[in-house]
């Protein structure tokens, strides 16, 4: 089976695939303190309670695929992998390593490793035109050519950094429950907080992504918009214009770069 691991700012999610279904999936916080052999104990706890896997670390995988974007923790894999599974092949996305993603940026290097891979999953499960929106520590928007090229994207603040800034800088609000209120007219601070993180997030998806779409292509409505990432399920229902929700498109675009990187028989 494949081990993939995606390391965001926030938080870590690994995933198993046995061929093309991913059949287990975990997801920790990102610590980049933590240690190699810290990172290898966590992953033998993880996994050790799966059935389809042995005892030992490493039983049971065939292959791993990494991308981080947090350097610290990246380096800190690359030991895992090298002292607790030196017979196993694997990826880590980082300059060199092939993607198939032409990306059409100003200075290519400077894309995170995660926005690359998620154009790639997007390209292949939806073809055509694509945007992903990943709800993550940032809110991201992400270009997709119908030729499978990374075209650009848009950068905002991610909704758990809003409910901090406003309990940081409201001198009466506060840290706040991500729910859904009961009606976008609040009844009381905490609703009224909900409500403009629910609905203002929701409106900021639909203006970015129709933006996006109509320079995208000729007919906006031929561009698909995919939303992943951990909050996307509070923005589901609210914004328009998302067409589907993928919650493993990094680890399915891990797994696609894989196979293209290590012969799979």
């Amino acid at each position: 089976m494949l081990l993939t691991i995606d390391v965001g700012n926030t938080h870590t999610v690994l995933g198993l695939f046995d061929g093309e279904e991913i059949v287990e999936h975990w997801r920790i916080s990102t610590d980049a303190r933590r240690t190699a052999d810290e990172l290898a104990v966590l992953l033998q706890g993880l996994m050790g309670m799966h059935p389809l896997l042995g005892d030992e670390l490493g039983d049971g995988i065939d292959g791993i695929s990494i991308c981080s974007t947090v350097p610290s923790v990246l380096h800190e894999l690359r030991e895992v992998t090298r002292r607790y599974y030196g017979d196993v092949p694997s990826v880590l996305v980082e300059p060199g390593i092939k993607t198939g993603v032409p990306i059409l940026m100003d200075n290519p290097k400077e894309v995170g490793a995660d926005r690359i891979i998620n154009a790639l999953a997007a390209a292949h499960l939806y073809r055509g035109p694509c945007i992903v929106v990943d709800f993550g520590t940032a809110t991201t928007f992400d270009a997709v050519s119908a030729r499978g090229e990374y075209v650009g994207g848009a950068i905002a603040p991610g909704i758990e950094i809003s409910v901090d800034a406003l309990g940081v800088r409201g001198a009466q609000l506060r840290k706040i429950e991500l729910a859904r209120p009961r009606s976008v007219i609040g009844k009381s601070t905490v609703e009224a907080m909900q409500s403009g993180i629910l609905y203002g997030f929701a409106g900021q998806v639909d203006g970015i992504g129709e933006r996006m779409a109509r320079e995208l292509a000729d007919d906006p409505d031929d561009v698909t918009v995919i939303a992943t990432g951990g909050l996307a399920p509070l923005v589901l229902g609210e914004a328009s214009i998302i067409d589907y929700h993928e919650p493993w498109l990094t680890l399915i675009g891990l797994r696609l770069v894989y196979e293209r990187n290590v012969s799979v028989s």
